[in-house]
């Protein structure tokens, strides 16, 4: 039981940012004072960290967020023997490789998620089937309705290592988000995860 909640504190860390103790501890139905004794030992362990955020009363709020350690806990797709591979194609093929390989990867993609989306019209329920679709893929993705749009945010990049080595898979992946969703739909990206941001955020939002 213990490492079940240490992994579901871990998760809720990582899916919704800094949390308070008291936050923690209601989104997982467990007391304060395990959500308390669990933060202390992952702190003990350099996998999260705490601010304390003066308000303008009473005493300073604490939150805890993840460190760099703690992000690394969840899998990044091998991430050495990817470099590894990456590194090997350019010395052989050069970039015109890289992108070739980056233009195959992204039509595998376009053909499932096209595949799963076939006959759905309602944007909304597009939108989530992906969300869907990215989650079985590692990317840990929700959508939040906001105005008349939506956000899809990825609390994961499951392939992290690949797109810091090259950034055209991220190129890519919102170039493949406009196409699925069509050109009826506006995409663009608010958050990036490779420019400092905790995740990536896409705007989604029907054309005027």
């Amino acid at each position: 039981m213990a490492d079940r909640t240490r992994t579901r504190l871990l998760n809720a860390l990582k899916s919704s940012g800094p949390q308070t103790a008291a936050d923690l501890a209601m989104g997982l139905d467990v007391t304060s004072v395990a959500v308390r004794q669990h933060l202390d030992g992952l702190l003990s362990e350099d996998l999260v960290a705490f601010e304390d955020i003066k308000g303008s009363v009473g005493r300073p709020k604490r939150l805890w967020e993840l460190t760099a350690k703690g992000h690394q806990q969840f899998p990044d797709n091998h991430s050495n023997l990817v470099l590894g591979l990456l590194s090997g194609l350019n010395d052989i093929f050069g970039q015109e490789g890289l992108d070739k390989l980056i233009s195959h990867r992204e039509a595998r993609s376009r053909q499932a998620y096209d595949q799963a989306l076939n006959g759905v019209s309602s944007l909304a329920e597009r939108v989530q089937l992906l969300a869907d679709l990215r989650s079985q893929e590692g990317y840990m993705a929700e959508v939040e309705t906001d105005g008349g749009g939506f956000n899809l945010i990825e609390n994961h990049c499951s392939i992290c290592a690949a797109a810091t080595a090259c950034q055209g898979f991220c190129r890519s992946e919102l170039n493949l988000f406009k196409e699925v969703l069509g050109p009826g739909v506006l995409v663009e990206r608010s958050e990036h995860q490779l420019s400092g941001d905790r995740r990536c955020v896409y705007r989604i939002e029907p054309r005027n």
